[in-house]
């Protein structure tokens, strides 16, 4: 069963399907002999013999889905995975023909590999969202909709309604549509060739704004340890808790830890607050005077 399992490249696609064309095709009733004498006698050369009987039903689906750029062989491989497990689950008993059953799953393993090769972004998580994914694509190039643009609001409607989903769900997986597409692709101008990450705006902050940024952290840093001095230690030690904690203390803790009244701690906290915003203020005030004085320096004229 090699022929089934190899890897098959382009060059090789041609010699493969004359190889396949070798396999005869079974009648009904060799279909049930084979797929009985492997379900009752676990028979390998049954089941071989159905399978590649079937090969080429394998290529003529595989190549319905060209279109999604993957390489042809990638889907021959696939589907005859789909193949072989429809072999080893088939019921001739059920009345049908095996290529009726083989379909299904042929058509399930290849559209898997689409939807894993497609995107580094998991789509098709549900089954609604994997059968959204094939039949959007059909529906865009049934009314000549560009497959890879947005799409009018009324279009984003009709196939909604027409798919029996939501016009959100629409929009996402259209967007989905686009393949992924590497940074380190080349991008081609007029006047220079580069990849497409060059054309990615940097957005670091320059470094006169980080140290801008900085210098105002520190300020402020210093600002509150100098009103922290303002407090008594009952105090700084409520307010540090309460209001400086990555995770504040609860009033009912800290009253029972000090030994005193929620009210108590409510009260600690609120004057320990309102002495922190009078000596930022001050600060605040003194620095504005400071730059004023250094200003009114600097326009004084020059004796």
């Amino acid at each position: 069963m090699n022929v089934m399992f190899d890897g098959y490249s382009t060059a090789n696609i041609g010699r493969y399907l004359r190889q396949i064309r070798r396999f005869p095709l079974l009648e009904a009733e060799e279909e049930c002999v084979s797929a009985r004498s492997w379900r009752e006698n676990a028979d390998g050369r049954a089941l071989h013999k159905l399978l590649t009987s079937h090969l080429r039903l394998v290529v003529s689906i595989a190549h319905t889905y060209r279109g999604y750029g993957l390489p042809l062989s990638d889907l021959i491989s696939e589907g005859n995975i789909g193949l072989i497990q429809a072999g080893h689950r088939f019921d001739p008993e059920k009345g049908f023909r095996f290529s009726t059953y083989a379909i299904w799953w042929i058509k399930a393993a290849i559209r898997d590999y689409i939807l894993r090769s497609w995107s580094l972004v998991k789509i098709g998580k549900t089954r609604s969202q994997r059968t959204l994914f094939f039949k959007l694509r059909q529906m865009k190039n049934r009314v000549a909709a560009d497959r890879d643009g947005d799409m009018t609001p009324d279009l984003v409607k009709l196939i909604a309604g027409h798919l029996g989903v939501k016009e959100h769900e629409v929009v996402y997986m259209n967007q989905r549509l686009e393949r992924d597409m590497s940074l380190n692709a080349t991008a081609q101008e007029e006047d220079r060739t580069g990849e497409w990450q060059d054309r990615l705006p940097d957005e670091t902050p320059d470094q006169e704004r980080v140290l801008a940024e900085n210098d105002e952290h520190e300020y402020r840093r210093k600002t509150l340890r100098d009103a922290l001095r303002t407090l008594r230690d009952r105090e700084r030690y409520v307010f540090e808790l309460r209001q400086l904690a990555e995770n504040p203390i609860p009033m009912e803790a800290l009253a029972s830890e000090l030994g005193i009244s929620r009210e108590r701690v409510r009260q600690i906290e609120a004057r320990a607050f309102e002495k922190i915003c009078r000596a930022v203020r001050s600060v605040q005030l003194r620095t504005v005077v400071a730059d004023q004085q250094v200003g009114a320096m600097g326009r004084r004229p020059t004796p």
